[in-house]
């Protein structure tokens, strides 16, 4: 094998592949730059052929602080679990990946992307898919490729739009759009922005698949050096998982039945219904059979249950729960659902029941993060946690996993856009969305409970945020449909969860999970129409009428924070000598006192009269 390298440059940066050198024994491995941002991307193919009925892949982001010559913090001194950021740019890496392999692909796949240098200008994330996608093309892997990944920021004076943006170029940035996918089709979203019109959003995505484009003829040219050096790209084979013909007809006779089964807007009464229709199909085949084609029947029952589905959709314009595909379910929200917390809301869609709770707290409790990315923490936190009884199951309660990581991003990055300076509000802010009931968009849900739990708790955001996902049913020659406000069946079976969250005047943030090979624009663009309209009408008819505005004044229960400001040549007179002076003012007041080295002091206290008596001490 012969070491391979390709240059080039794109959009005022300079690029690098690399394969042949390092992890051989790796299916396919390529070591891909930006700058001088350096990333090893591994790709390894299971030899034999796993006994599932869907496909197997693992996608692994590994930072390490070598990367950028720190040692890791903690006691251990090695790195554990991973960051938030590296398990949303797994998450990243994963979802262009995997609809790109071939249906009934079940040799277990793992994607591992190891950052060997972060320069701190060029981020290591977007250049993620494209290592992974020179990986599995060398390694021979059958997959449609090749696929790329950009981000896409805007200039808010000139509306430039930029590919892959410095770390300096994102700060000044009104956009933060990643897309990934092919030269013809998007197959992954994710977005955040300053309240970005749709018509704008619209238009950074079609020049982001102009530069998704362009990045994939550079791959191809590297492709052709490779072959050069090593001989033809041949792709290996690998059984697929292929329909058994006489297990499918028999399962499919049973189609009325299903249909009948799905029409029931209770989600557990037509699970219950579903679940007892498979077992009776499957009671049909004899012992032996179900010992020969257990995983082809199991495989069939849930191609029933899809097909039936979908049909009903695009057929009757009717779904399982009788909605037309614009209609939204019912909505109930009620702002200070709890006493004595600083903030809260419910937040109720059809069967999704989402308690978001506020926490307002000094400047000084923000989170501190040890990662290779250059942010060094922050101040507003959103967690979200979906427990195993809001779907009514048993399950292991522990550490977030990644859906929920995902999620409480997500939502995260809708908000963060309408909360204001710490100039205007000088607190440390956390938000806790606890997610009591499932049945699809529980992550738009807590966005909009969290809108709710902010404005109880006085929080003086730049306007108020919804969040509403969009489905989607394709079919081969082309046609699709569309439809708002999805639960779980639409969700599993259908082709998009494509969620968008904003204000009235714009986009905050969007995430999108795909099951087709990609998205065309026409069809982003009627979920970005039909998104607004739905937004507007949560806002306008459900939200704001029970919480028109934030509260004027923060709760009772949370600190009192006051600033003031000295000279900082007089900081060593307000602390004293070891610290004695500060000590005793805290002690005389009962206020807790944060001094920055510009001067700046922050005062906080349970009551306001703890705040003015620290003041005058000072």
């Amino acid at each position: 094998m012969t070491k391979v390298t390709y240059e080039f440059d794109l959009y005022g940066k300079h690029y690098a592949l690399e394969a042949g050198e390092l992890a051989k024994q790796a299916t396919g491995a390529c070591l891909v730059k930006c700058g001088d941002s350096t990333v090893l991307v591994t790709a390894v193919v299971s030899k034999e052929r796993k006994d599932y009925d869907f496909f197997p892949l693992t996608v692994d982001f590994i930072e390490k602080m070598y990367a950028v010559g720190r040692i890791p913090g903690g006691y251990l001194k090695r790195e554990a679990r991973p960051s938030e950021k590296a398990t949303l740019t797994a998450r990243m890496i994963d979802r262009p990946l995997r609809p790109s392999f071939p249906d009934g692909f079940r040799n277990e796949v793992q994607v591992v992307a190891t950052p060997l240098v972060a320069d701190q200008i060029h981020s290591v994330d977007t250049i993620c898919v494209m290592g992974a996608s020179a990986a599995l093309t060398v390694g021979g892997v059958p997959f449609e490729g090749p696929l790329a990944c950009v981000r896409i920021g805007r200039n808010p004076e000139t509306g430039e739009f930029l590919v892959n943006p410095t770390y300096e170029e994102r700060d000044t940035s009104d956009l933060d759009l990643e897309l990934a996918g092919s030269s013809t089709f998007i197959s992954m979203l994710e977005a955040g922005a300053k309240e970005i019109s749709e018509e704008d959003m619209l238009a950074a995505m079609a020049f982001g698949q102009e530069a998704i484009a362009a990045f994939c003829e550079e791959e191809k040219k590297f492709f052709a050096k490779w072959e050069e050096a090593n001989g033809p790209i041949v792709k290996k084979e690998y059984v697929l998982d292929e329909p058994t013909p006489e297990v499918h007809d028999r399962i499919f006779a049973h189609f009325d039945e299903m249909s009948a089964a799905l029409k029931d807007a209770d989600k557990l009464s037509r699970m219950g219904k579903v679940e007892a229709l498979k077992e009776s199909i499957k009671a049909e085949f004899t012992e032996d059979e179900q010992a020969q084609w257990s995983r082809a029947i199991a495989v069939e029952l849930k191609g029933l249950e899809k097909h039936a589905m979908r049909k009903m959709v695009v057929e009757t314009g009717e779904r399982v729960d009788g909605r037309t595909p614009t209609e939204i379910r019912p909505i109930m929200v009620k702002p200070d659902y709890l006493p004595l917390v600083h903030g809260s809301g419910l937040f109720q869609r059809g069967q999704t029941q989402v308690l978001s709770i506020c926490t307002l707290g000094m400047l000084n409790e923000w989170q501190r993060l040890d990662t290779i990315w250059p942010e060094e923490g922050k101040r507003y936190m959103h967690q979200y946690n979906f427990p195993p009884y809001c779907t009514g199951e048993t399950g292991r309660m522990g550490a977030p996993k990644r859906r929920e990581i995902g999620h409480g991003a997500l939502a995260e990055r809708a908000l963060l856009p309408v909360i204001p300076d710490e100039d205007e509000f000088p607190y440390a802010i956390r938000v806790v969305s606890e997610v009591l009931s499932s049945n699809g968009s529980t992550s738009q849900g807590s966005i909009c409970g969290s809108t709710l739990a902010l404005m109880d708790a006085g929080v003086p955001i730049k306007a108020p945020v919804a969040g509403i996902s969009c489905g989607l049913i394709q079919d081969d020659d082309g046609s699709f449909t569309t439809f708002i406000d999805i639960q779980g069946v639409e969700d599993f079976h259908g082709e998009m969860d494509f969620k968008v969250a904003g204000t009235k005047k714009g986009i905050t943030a969007i995430q999108m999970d795909l099951k087709n090979d990609g998205l065309t624009m026409e069809i982003i663009k009627n979920a970005l129409d039909i998104t607004y309209d739905a937004r507007c009408e949560i806002l306008d008819q459900i939200m704001l009428p029970c919480i028109s505005e934030p509260r004027k004044e923060v709760s009772k229960y949370a600190p009192k924070m006051i600033i003031m400001h000295i000279n900082p040549d007089n900081i060593r007179d307000v602390i004293g000598k070891g610290g004695s002076v500060i000590q005793k003012i805290v002690a005389e007041s009962g206020a807790k006192i944060d001094i920055d080295d510009d001067g700046t002091i922050h005062i906080a206290s349970p009551d306001a009269e703890s705040c003015a008596i620290a003041k005058k001490c000072i």
